[in-house]
């Protein structure tokens, strides 16, 4: 799959793995991709981005990646899941920092250092990585662009979808913002 992916297709896969080695964390996530299109300049996905996510926006969308991350990876769905059941997530997230510091549950490696080698891919962004050539393939693309990473990722759900769709990119939104881009 990946010889269907253009240059910045593959730019932005080696940017999230780029993002996970320097944040020490055993895999790609989701996350890492989104941040790794944040980081383009010139393509059809920043173009999208640029238009529906304004730069002086984009500290809140990292925000709200890092206090997701600071959750577990948790989703305000699975926090009202658990609120559902009596249990208050924020409460167990300061309980865990309180006794072993501020973003104990984000998952980051603090011990990269006896690991070597490329991280490999969480099975969420490997979903993230299928749907963009489903997308791709939808829209009766021949190859799979970083605008089909960044449509994958708003319909694949979780913490980033819900970060993107919060701060005004969804699916409708890049895919309109993609076909002005193209026609415009």
């Amino acid at each position: 799959m990946f010889e269907r992916f253009t240059k910045p297709a593959r730019a932005v896969v080696k940017g999230a793995a780029g993002h996970a080695e320097r944040a020490g964390a055993a895999v790609v996530t989701q996350e890492h991709l989104l941040l790794s299109l944040l980081d383009r300049e010139d393509t059809r996905a920043a173009a999208a981005l640029r238009q529906l996510c304004p730069p002086d926006r984009r500290p809140s969308l990292v925000a709200a990646l890092a206090e997701a991350r600071r959750r577990a990876g948790m989703s305000r769905a699975d926090a009202q899941a658990l609120a559902d059941l009596g249990i208050d997530l924020g409460a167990i997230v300061a309980r865990v920092e309180e006794t072993h510091g501020t973003g104990a549950l984000a998952g980051d490696r603090k011990d990269a250092g006896w690991w070597s080698g490329r991280p490999s891919f969480s099975r969420e962004a490997k979903t993230v990585l299928e749907k963009s050539l489903r997308v791709a393939l939808a829209r009766k693309d021949r190859v799979i662009g970083d605008e089909h990473i960044l449509l994958a990722l708003t319909m694949t759900g979780g913490v980033v979808a819900e970060a993107l769709a919060d701060h005004g990119v969804t699916y409708a939104s890049v895919e309109t913002a993609v076909s002005r881009a193209t026609t415009g």
